[in-house]
């Protein structure tokens, strides 16, 4: 059984009445928008595992400051 379409596969897009919006539009757009998604998402982790590191950075035993403890009295 045969389909009855008056469109032609490189007339097809979203026919929004007044005009038509191409289907390689609309796919390209769609490319794009997901290669910017991989993108945020990839410098989105680095930034993230830049701040973890930065963080471990702050709580390293080197980095604190030498505290004075009260010498034991030996009288006791």
């Amino acid at each position: 059984m045969q389909a009855n379409n008056s469109q032609s596969s490189a007339d097809s897009g979203l026919n929004l009445g007044l005009f038509t919006i191409p289907q390689s539009l609309l796919l390209q757009m769609g490319t794009a928008s997901v290669m910017m998604l991989l993108l945020a998402e990839k410098a989105t982790s680095e930034t993230l595992q830049a701040l973890g590191e930065a963080s471990e950075e702050l709580f390293r035993g080197d980095r604190l400051p030498i505290l004075d403890f009260p010498e034991p009295n030996p009288e006791n």
